[in-house]
C-alpha cells in the first residue's frame, strides 16, 4: 500500500502492531517521552511528507496524557506536510459526558471540547467504535466513521455459546435497548432489559428486569463496563429470575477500581470484551475475561479509507 503510514501512541502498542501486520506494513517511526517537568514531547521518526498517516491512540489508561500525546502526533505529523491526518481511536476519551442532564446543569460536553481539540490539532478523518452515543459523530465537522464491534460478538456467541438458540439478550440499561434489539434479531432470539435507578454517578440504586430469562441463558450486552457495578448487580438479578447462565458481552472493558474483585465475585460463565483496550494486566486478576480481537475490523477500515472504498460493508461483516 502506497503513500500510507501508521503510527502507534503509547495507550496500546499491541493493537496497534495487530493492525500493521493485517495490512502487510512496519509501523512508523516515533519516539514519545516525557520531560522532567512532565511535558510530552512526541518526535515522528521519518519523513510523511504527502502520505496519508493514521494514528492509532485509544482512550484507556493515563486518558488525559495520551489524549494529550495524540493531538500533538497529529500536529506534528500535520505541520510536516502529511497529506490527510486520520486519528484511529478505538475507545473514545470522554465519550460519556455527552450532554447536560436535568440535575447538575453547570456540566461540562466534554466529549464535544475533545472533538473540537481533534479538529483543531488537525485531524482531517476520526474513526472510531462503539461511541457511547452515536450524535458524538456530528460533534465534529470532519467526517467521522464509527464502526461497530456487533458482528465480531454475534461471531462470539455462535462459536461459544452452546445454547445460543435458546438465549436471551439483555440490556443492563435502557439507554442500550437499541443495541439489544439489534443483535437479538440477527440471532432471532428474545430481549430483556434493566431499567436502573442511579442516584449518583457509578452507583446503582436498584434495579428492575423486563421480560423473562426462566431457564434461558442470558447474555448481557453494553458497550462499556468501568466499575461494573451496573453488569454484577445485573447478573445477580437474572440469576435470581431463574436463568441458567450468564455472559456479559462488552465492547470496551475499562475494569477500573473494583471492577475485577467485582468480576470474580458476581456469577458470570465469562465476561467478554474487545481489545480496544489492552486487557492482559486484568485477564492475569480474572480468569473470566475473555477477549475478540477487533484489530481486523480497524485494519479494513483503514484498507478501505485508504482506497477510498466503502466501510459499510463492516457494519454487518467480520473481514475474513
Amino acid at each position: 500500500m502506497p503513500n500510507i503510514k501508521i503510527f502507534s501512541g503509547s495507550s496500546h502498542q499491541d493493537l496497534s502492531q495487530k493492525i500493521a501486520d493485517r495490512l502487510g506494513l512496519e509501523l512508523g517511526k516515533v519516539v514519545t517521552k516525557k520531560f522532567s517537568n512532565q511535558e510530552t514531547c512526541v518526535e515522528i521518526g521519518e519523513s510523511v511528507r504527502g502520505e496519508d498517516v493514521y494514528i492509532v491512540q485509544s482512550g484507556c489508561g493515563e486518558i488525559n496524557d495520551n489524549l494529550m500525546e495524540l493531538l500533538i502526533m497529529i500536529n506534528a505529523c500535520k505541520i510536516a506536510s502529511a497529506s490527510r491526518v486520520t486519528a484511529v481511536i478505538p475507545c473514545f476519551p470522554y465519550a460519556r459526558q455527552d450532554k447536560k442532564d436535568k440535575v447538575g446543569s453547570r456540566a461540562p460536553i466534554s466529549a464535544k471540547l475533545v472533538a473540537n481539540m481533534l479538529s483543531v490539532s488537525g485531524a482531517d478523518h476520526i474513526i472510531t467504535m462503539d461511541l457511547h452515543a452515536s450524535q458524538i459523530q456530528g460533534f465534529f465537522d470532519i467526517p467521522v466513521d464509527n464502526l461497530y464491534a456487533e458482528p465480531a460478538v454475534l461471531k462470539w456467541i455462535k462459536e461459544n455459546i452452546d445454547e445460543w438458540k435458546n438465549c436471551t439478550i439483555v440490556s443492563p440499561d435502557a439507554g442500550g435497548a437499541k443495541r439489544v434489539t439489534s443483535i437479538a434479531d440477527r440471532l432471532n432470539v428474545d430481549f430483556a432489559l434493566i431499567h436502573k435507578e442511579r442516584k449518583k454517578a457509578n452507583e446503582v440504586d436498584r434495579m428492575v428486569l423486563v421480560g423473562d430469562v426462566k431457564d434461558r441463558v442470558a447474555i448481557l450486552v453494553d458497550d462499556m463496563a468501568d466499575t461494573c457495578g451496573t453488569i454484577c448487580h445485573a447478573a445477580d438479578k437474572l440469576v435470581s429470575a431463574g436463568a441458567t447462565k450468564v455472559y456479559a458481552i462488552l465492547t470496551h472493558g475499562i475494569f477500573s477500581g473494583p471492577a475485577i474483585s467485582r468480576i470474580n465475585n458476581a456469577s458470570f460463565e465469562a465476561v467478554v470484551v474487545t481489545n480496544t483496550i489492552p486487557q492482559e494486566d486484568k485477564m492475569k486478576h480474572c480468569s473470566k475475561i475473555q477477549v475478540i480481537d477487533i484489530s481486523m475490523i480497524l485494519a479494513e477500515a483503514i484498507r478501505r479509507t485508504h482506497n477510498g472504498e466503502s466501510v459499510s460493508y463492516l457494519f454487518s461483516h467480520v473481514p475474513l
